[in-house]
């Protein structure tokens, strides 16, 4: 169990992500810039004295996650599109991890982005200590399988642990017959997406963000200053060019990709080019009922 002072923090990361990602899905309309959205979305968090958790992820239709924009970024949003907003904080390694979807301009999609909402808020209602990993899973099932529309199969919610983002225990977005239970202490995050699609997602191109693979000693100074930063800046969290305050800090990416001491996140596209959409809550199981810390 989290002691009051961790718990303190993971409440006000929670908060703050919360907050968040209101204002970039607020923010989101025909014309406006990703990258515009993206700076507010980051710059609220730190304003907030929170970190990045990871950068904050603005995918369109059929990319359902792990694209932000980069430095030169000018795509803007179109009439039709389905925008997720993905953003998380961090305070001392205790994350607020939280994404909504909204549509740009049109009502077209309505009952997609309603069956991953409706999903997630229907394992709030039950989820908490002892819950079986593989009834959550039925659960976002059958909301989406009620509204007409796929889960993807090979996207799920997972554990947070302090300074992991991704730790240990996924969370499916369908029945996958896991009889183990979540445990009185756990962070996780619960992220149903929905599709009209196939149900699966493919690896595409990278999507600009990044994370720290291996300690190297790099030949070029400069090189290893950035990566020097990189790592107290960030830490074990996933981040971009764009959120780093350092000079040439895209190059810097690049050439660390190049030399294996940063990996590189593929975006997630849907094996259909069906469109997706996602909603995800933070949660911490410290009773029967779990306590969701990314609440408005």
């Amino acid at each position: 169990m989290l002691t009051i002072d961790e718990l303190s923090k993971l409440r006000k990361a929670g908060e703050v992500a919360s907050a968040a990602r209101t204002l970039g899905m607020d923010m989101v309309g025909e014309g406006v810039k990703l990258y515009d959205v993206a700076q507010e979305v980051e710059g609220y968090i730190r304003s907030k004295g929170c970190c990045l958790a990871f950068p904050c992820n603005i995918s369109i239709n059929e990319v359902a996650a792990h694209y932000t924009p980069c430095i030169d970024d000018k795509k803007v949003f179109e009439v039709g599109d389905v925008v997720k907003v993905d953003c998380g904080a961090e305070l001392d390694g205790f994350v607020g991890d939280t994404a909504g979807t909204v549509e740009v301009g049109t009502k077209k999609y309505g009952a997609l982005i309603e069956a991953s909402k409706r999903a997630r808020d229907t394992v709030a209602e039950f989820v908490g200590a002892g819950t079986p990993i593989g009834e959550i899973g039925r659960i976002v099932e059958m909301c989406m399988t009620q509204a007409g529309v796929k889960p993807i199969t090979n996207l799920c919610g997972h554990q947070i642990k302090q300074y992991n983002l991704h730790a240990g225990v996924s969370i499916p977005n369908y029945y996958d017959g896991n009889t183990n239970r979540l445990m009185p202490g756990m962070v996780v995050a619960i992220e149903p997406f929905a599709t009209n699609g196939k149900g699966i997602v493919m690896d595409g191109p990278p999507g600009n963000i990044v994370r720290i693979l291996r300690e190297r000693r790099l030949a070029d100074p400069k090189a290893q200053e950035f990566f020097e930063y990189a790592r107290k800046e960030f830490k074990t969290f996933p981040f971009c060019a764009r959120s780093c305050d350092f000079p040439d800090a895209e190059k810097h990416v690049k050439n660390l990709v190049r030399h294996g001491a940063l990996s590189s996140y593929p975006q997630m596209i849907e094996a259909k080019k069906g469109m997706v959409s996602q909603h995800e809550h933070t949660f911490y199981i410290g009773a029967e009922k779990a306590e969701v810390t990314t609440l408005p």
